[in-house]
């Protein structure tokens, strides 16, 4: 896999000198790895981090070839880590300019059965990781952006329908969702913007843990107008447009990326 070092889009799409932390990258099939592709590709300088051990023989390839600065673990449940990280981005780089969050988890009895049925430690687990640490990452960024940044985070439809097997992500995305409209509203005086990207379907690492998902990517490539599903690097194309100078007047917003499937009544 060649790097990408050529930075030689145009502006306002390029994001020449600028640098960003992605967080949720998996493998070649995450949203977060079409999102880190696009940014180098127009230029940025990246860290990526890793959630673990088990992943880092996956993530560290990917990240040499996109010739990232930094590389790091991060698993926001483990105290003190996502604080290290943003320390080091400090010590070495002394600013940011964006942040994507692509982060999300619920435990597997929770996510496959009922909300009515849902644990409460596993619904406070759920909305810690996917949810309050968008909220973390945005008060650790919130100094380095001293000339302006953009934080993203990703989201899905299924936060106001009700999609089959879901399930407790509806509401965590939900929430994840009003999150961003409150801190694009906070932080929009510091020049800080804060969007949430919602893309159909993908067929994800994090989205084969529902339950039926077959189903739910065939459903939605009948239903969209375009009739086809979004790609991680249709995700990566509209992230890199955020965070550049194209996108400097655009805040609060929730994005689909879904070939229509939005606007669609079922």
């Amino acid at each position: 896999m060649a790097p990408f070092v050529d930075g030689s889009v145009a502006a306002p799409f390029s994001l020449r000198g600028r640098r960003g932390l992605v967080l949720g990258i998996a493998n070649e099939h995450s949203i977060a790895y079409g999102c880190a592709r696009a940014f180098r590709a127009a230029g940025a300088e990246l860290a990526v981090t890793y959630v673990n051990d088990k992943a880092k023989p996956f993530v560290e390839p990917l990240a040499e070839a996109l010739g990232c600065s930094i590389t790091a673990p991060c698993d926001v449940r483990i105290p003190g880590q996502l604080e290290a990280l943003f320390e080091r981005i400090e010590r070495e780089w002394g600013r940011l300019d964006f942040v994507l969050h692509s982060i999300a988890y619920a435990p597997k009895e929770d996510l496959h059965g009922r909300v009515t049925d849902c644990s409460a430690a596993g619904f406070a687990m759920a909305m810690d990781v996917s949810c309050h640490s968008f909220i973390r990452i945005a008060r650790l960024a919130e100094p380095l952006m001293r000339q302006g940044g953009c934080l993203l985070t990703v989201s899905f439809y299924g936060s106001e329908r009700v999609v089959e097997h879901y399930n407790l992500m509806g509401p965590v995305k939900a929430a994840l969702e009003s999150t961003a409209r409150y801190l694009a509203a906070e932080l929009g005086p510091k020049d800080i913007r804060v969007h949430a990207i919602s893309p159909g379907p993908m067929r994800t690492r994090a989205a084969s843990g529902l339950d039926r998902f077959d189903e739910l990517l065939e459903r939605a490539a009948a239903q969209a107008p375009q009739k086809r599903l979004a790609s991680i690097d249709d995700v990566g194309a509209l992230a890199a447009y955020l965070v550049g100078d194209g996108g400097k007047m655009l805040t609060g917003t929730v994005i689909p990326v879904d070939g229509g499937q939005h606007v669609m009544a079922s």
